[in-house]
């Protein structure tokens, strides 16, 4: 316990920048998916291919090796200096808004067609059928994926202990080649079980919450269409 006690702050620093670097990601990365989920639909072919091309480069490529391009070329190519946690969180932004461009265009196109056409003939136009009905149920369709998308990120912070980013893998990976004691990992996965068990208790919370209004909406639609039918059987 005494040796544990004294792995504690250096593990804990490091799960510090684990957390930041997850908090940075998710937060720039859920909203910059939702424009290459709109171009990836466009009509205007430019947006459309901008947006295809992007996600197919950085869902096709492996993440550690966009860490390494981020962090080596760049610098070289363009003379542009960066420390690695912030290349660490530009590379992780960049890869994880593909995928949810991905998961935002699925959700978009799981929506019935015709709420499009009853937009249409309520006099609504493209953006405001897209952000007053359509997103607001995509949200709703979208949530189970990227709450596995944000649990598996936690996960893929470990990767930029390759850029010496002082993160908790790093941390434990240090104290286990000084030691010559594996206690450090077991604490470090035992950290990592703690955050992914947080985050599934966070997002089935939030899955729970739109489920309960998704279920109204089904009882609503139901009472209207078997009040139609009896007015219908009345007549």
């Amino acid at each position: 316990m005494n040796y544990v006690g004294v792995l504690m702050p250096t593990l804990l620093q490091g799960a510090w920048v684990t957390v930041k670097l997850f908090a940075f990601t998710l937060i720039l990365a859920l909203p910059l998916g939702l424009p290459f989920a709109l171009g990836s639909n466009s009509k205007f072919a430019p947006f459309r291919w901008i947006s295809k091309t992007y996600i197919w480069i950085f869902r096709g490529t492996p993440l550690m090796l966009q860490l390494f391009f981020f962090y080596f070329y760049i610098p070289i190519v363009m003379d542009v200096r960066l420390d690695a946690f912030t290349t660490a969180v530009i590379t992780f932004v960049l890869n994880y808004a593909s995928y949810l461009a991905e998961i935002y265009r699925g959700g978009i196109e799981s929506i019935d067609k015709g709420q499009y056409e009853a937009a249409q003939s309520l006099g609504l136009d493209r953006r405001q059928t897209m952000f007053g009905i359509i997103l607001p149920q995509t949200v709703k369709r979208v949530l189970p994926s990227v709450s596995n998308e944000a649990i598996t990120l936690i996960k893929d912070t470990a990767l930029v202990s390759v850029l010496s980013v002082g993160e908790l893998l790093k941390a434990s990976r240090g104290a286990v080649n000084r030691d010559v004691n594996a206690t450090a990992f077991v604490i470090a996965a035992i950290i990592y079980l703690i955050f992914t068990f947080l985050l599934t208790l966070l997002t089935g919370y939030l899955e729970r919450h739109y489920s309960k209004y998704e279920g109204h909406e089904v009882q609503i639609t139901s009472k209207r269409r078997r009040s139609s039918i009896w007015k219908l059987f009345c007549k």
